[in-house]
Order: C-alpha cells, then sequence, then structure tokens
C-alpha cells in the first residue's frame, strides 16, 4: 500500500518535523497518530474501497487527513481547490463519493454539495465542522487516539483517483493503483538520494503533484515546508529562510522565478534538486536556471496514468557542457527510468526505431488500470497492448526521449505537418518572453493559420516583426507564425499548464466576422 512509503519514514524519523505551515508544525509521528485517528473514523462508516474526497487549499491538515484515508484502505479523490464549485461537483459526483472532507472556505457552498453529489452521505470538517451536527478532522483526531488500523489493500487494487484536467473538455478520472503508486515512489527516490536532510518546498497543490512529491519523500524523512502563496517572491525568501532542499515546480513557475528581481540577491545555495515536469521546459531559460542555482535541475516526464517517471532527465544529465552537440539532450525528456517499457509506435501499431517519430507508448507495473466508469477510452488508450501517451515523441542515437508535442496540438498548415513545441523553444529564447503558446487556427488559405499568443517579462517589449525574424531566421518560411499576438497572461490550468485549448477558442472567436 502506498502508506507504506510515509511509514517508512515515521519508523526512521519519527522526531523529525513532518509538516509545517502557518503556526502548525507536526511531526512524523504526531502525523503518523493522527492518520490512524482518521482511518479508524473512517474504518467504522465505511468499508475498504468506498471513495473519500478531500477539498481544500493548501494546509497542514490535509495531510493527515489524506494519510488517514489511503490507511483506511477507501480510495483517495483528491479535489482541485482551483478548480470552480461547478468542476468540482460535477467530478466529485461522477466518482461518487462517499465521504467529502473539506476545508471551511467550501462552508456557503455545503448544500449544494450535498445536493448535487448525489452519493455524498457524509461532510467532514478539516479544522471545524462546517455545520452544527457536523464533525471535523480535529474532533476524530481526539475521539480515536491511540486507535491503530492495519487494513490492508491488494497491490492492484486501486488507491487513487484523479482527474485528467480537463483541458480539452470534461476530464476523466484516472484509477491509480498501489502497484503503479509505489513504482513511481521507489523510481523517484532513486535519481533524488538527499546530500542531508531534505527540505520540500510546497507550492502546488497538495491534492495533485505536491501530495505526490510529499509522500514519495517521506521515506526518506523529508520536512514539507508549505509556502504560504505562489508569488515568486514568496517562493524565493523560503528558499532562503527554510534551506529548501527539493522544490516541484511547472516551467512557467521557474520562467517567473527567474525574472524576478529578487532571483539574483536570495540565497539559493541549499538547492539540490529543482524538479520539473508537466510541460516542456525552454533550454535557453533552464540554462539560465543552472547558471543561476548550480546543476540542481532533474525532470521527469510522465502522465497521471503512467505516473511521473516515464523517463528522467537526471541530475547529472543537466550538465552543460557549451558544445551544442553534447548539450543537444537538454532539450529532451531524458532516458526511460526502468519504471516501465517505453517504445514509440505508429499508428498502426508498428514499433518505430531510433530517429523515427511516433507515439510515446509505455506498459509494465508503473501504468494506471485504466479510466473510472469510462471502458471506451480505457480500451482506446490501450490500443495494442500499450498505454497510449497521446505524445508524440523520438529517441536520439543515446537513448534520450525528445517529446516533439502533443498529438492533438499538432498543427497541419499549407498541407505540412508542423509540431508547435520546437517553434516555442525559439520563442522562448527571446529575452523578453517569459512564456508563450504555439497553435493553429483555421483559415481558408492555409488549413490552419500557425499562431504565436506571448507573454512578456514585466517591463520588458518585442515586437511581432522581431518574433517572426527570430523564427524565420531559424527555420524559414513555413514554421514561421503568421501571426503573433500579445497577451497580459496566458490562460492556465489550476496546476499551471498552458491551456492550449483556450488560446485556440479564443484566436478562433477572435477571427471570425462579426
Amino acid at each position: 500500500m502506498i502508506i507504506d512509503s510515509f511509514d517508512a519514514g515515521a519508523t526512521a524519523y519519527p522526531d523529525r518535523i513532518f509538516v509545517q505551515g502557518g503556526d502548525v508544525r507536526m511531526s512524523y509521528q504526531d502525523a503518523a497518530d493522527a492518520s490512524h485517528a482518521v482511518a479508524a473514523a473512517l474504518v467504522r462508516d465505511v468499508q475498504p474501497g468506498t471513495h473519500v474526497g478531500v477539498l481544500s487549499p493548501n494546509h497542514p491538515m490535509v495531510l493527515p487527513a489524506m494519510l488517514g484515508v489511503m490507511r483506511s484502505g477507501a480510495v483517495f479523490v483528491p479535489l482541485n481547490a482551483r478548480d470552480p464549485i461547478e468542476d468540482i461537483i460535477w467530478f466529485a459526483s461522477f466518482c461518487e463519493i462517499a465521504v467529502l472532507i473539506c476545508h471551511p472556505q467550501y462552508a456557503p457552498h455545503l448544500e449544494r454539495l450535498k445536493q448535487e453529489i448525489p452519493t455524498l452521505r457524509r461532510v467532514i470538517g478539516l479544522t471545524e465542522p462546517l455545520e452544527p451536527s457536523g464533525h471535523c478532522i480535529a474532533q476524530w483526531v481526539k475521539d480515536f487516539a491511540g486507535q491503530r488500523v492495519s487494513v490492508r489493500r491488494e497491490a492492484d487494487d486501486i488507491a487513487i483517483i484523479k482527474s485528467s484536467g480537463g483541458t480539452t473538455g470534461r476530464p476523466k478520472a484516472i484509477m491509480q493503483s498501489h502497484r503503479s503508486l509505489e513504482t513511481a515512489y521507489r523510481i523517484s527516490n532513486q535519481f533524488t538520494p538527499p546530500r542531508k536532510d531534505p527540505v520540500h518546498l510546497v507550492v502546488a497543490p497538495l491534492t495533485h503533484a505536491a501530495g505526490a512529491t510529499m509522500v514519495a519523500l517521506a521515506r526518506i524523512g523529508a520536512r514539507n515546508v508549505i509556502a504560504p502563496s505562489a508569488d515568486p517572491g514568496v517562493i524565493l525568501e523560503a528558499i532562503e529562510h527554510e534551506r529548501i532542499t527539493h522544490i516541484f515546480l511547472p516551467p512557467t513557475m521557474i520562467y517567473r522565478l527567474l525574472a524576478h528581481p529578487d532571483a539574483r540577491t536570495r540565497d539559493c545555495s541549499s538547492l539540490e534538486y529543482v524538479l520539473y515536469g508537466a510541460a516542456p521546459m525552454s533550454v535557453d531559460k533552464l540554462r539560465e536556471g543552472i547558471a543561476l542555482w548550480g546543476q540542481v535541475f532533474m525532470q521527469s516526464y510522465g502522465q497521471s496514468e503512467v505516473p511521473g517517471v516515464i523517463t528522467c532527465l537526471s541530475r547529472k544529465d543537466h550538465f552543460v557542457h557549451n558544445d551544442p552537440e553534447l548539450d543537444k539532450h537538454l532539450a529532451s525528456a531524458g532516458r526511460p527510468s526502468g519504471a516501465c517499457e517505453v517504445a514509440l509506435m505508429d499508428d498502426a501499431g508498428n514499433i518505430v526505431g531510433t530517429g523515427e517519430r511516433g507515439e510515446i507508448v509505455a506498459r509494465g507495473d508503473l501504468v494506471s488500470p485504466g479510466y473510472y466508469n469510462n471502458p471506451e477510452a480505457t480500451a482506446e488508450a490501450r490500443a495494442f497492448g500499450w498505454h497510449h501517451t497521446g505524445d508524440i515523441g523520438v529517441f536520439d542515437e543515446n537513448g534520450y526521449l525528445y517529446v516533439v508535442d502533443r498529438k492533438k496540438d499538432m498543427v497541419i498548415s499549407g498541407g505540412f505537418n508542423i509540431y508547435p513545441s520546437e517553434i516555442e523553444q525559439v520563442i522562448w529564447g527571446h529575452p523578453a518572453v517569459q512564456d508563450c503558446a504555439v497553435v493553429g487556427v483555421p483559415d481558408a488559405d492555409w488549413g490552419e493559420r500557425l499562431t504565436a499568443v506571448i507573454e512578456l517579462k514585466p517591463g520588458c517589449n518585442a515586437t511581432a516583426d522581431e518574433i517572426i525574424e527570430l523564427c524565420r531566421k531559424r527555420f524559414g518560411s513555413l514554421k514561421t507564425p503568421k501571426q503573433v499576438e500579445f497577451w497580459p497572461t496566458l490562460p492556465r490550468s489550476p496546476v499551471g499548464k498552458v491551456l492550449k485549448k483556450d488560446v485556440r477558442s479564443q484566436l478562433t472567436a477572435a477571427s471570425k466576422p462579426a
């Protein structure tokens, strides 16, 4: 069971601080005791396999709540507090949650939650009761203090059901087994051995990537510090003040840190691992980060269906030779981690060779069981006996995997297939550019008109002509955007991914005649 990763840390480091945030500091032993109490309360009311949701912004009490759900043998359903309430209710209803552990900020929505989630039998307050006759985790911790829970689930039982994010419509509910998650945690720790007592700064939602990182790092006794906000200045201050060693960030947040005026004055020498993933990373900004913070970067490529570590670009792989040929792998997603078998496949189900493009597919213990209540999507994703990621990739002669683009993001312009990610890499290299998205917009002449939408660094300027000329020098006319726009901010998902479907839909709507 995935709770075993935490228990290993609690056994080895009982007195070490497990989580701190605001006025709360909780040791590993305290967190273990609290999670047993939460599990004991759940076991009294629900059967193993029952779906239990947790809805909260980052808060220290989220951790014993999550761990308690896992320990009870229930299925943990993380709900993203950054989503609109309508989306939260839809996903909780689709996943048929029976119990909801909920932060008090959602008290105004309590009646709606109870009415619109048909399977919901009980709502538990995270820090205080949400209604006069209700209960909260703090009460459970007192009422069930000292009780121990020893529920065991099989390796292939479902541990977590996560949202796919819904960047292309209604999200799918991804089932993750104990086996796939334990495989991910084990491989992840092999790539991140600490040199000293690890301190993990929690910036991303605990119910998503940061929570997975926290459980993996628990085995080595990491102290988890919850950042007061995702403001770049606050993050840089926390790195210096708390002597942070580990941090997971999407590339967009790394760009913002590098552009912040405090980036070169704050002491970030404690950093051992800046873990990044979830989206392609600008090589120019990666070089900038290495020059500033040293050889501390590590990339992992995966997705919730194949958690986290299909491939890894290790800290050692981030050494800069200042030789284009030797450094070309900085644009890659690394090499297969050993957590699963990885290959590239054409549309007919044939494995393609080195240097050929194909869809990235995986099979083995890391692969999750599929999608909840969606056998059609599961069957489609598992065609030819492999899980299909939807990403197009190519292996080089040294075994590095380059993620060329999302299959659905490919642009067909003038009859040619164009992969936006390689154009984005060039635009990211402009000194005024903070982030960008390249998409195809319907066009009567071209089929799709290649369009770049750019978010500039604060206080910086650039022109469309500069961007067009930069791309033309690199690619010639075919892959040069026909249209360049500058937006104050790009639309992003709650976990920081640029929503290309929203960029595309806004551009398409603007191009239609009134």
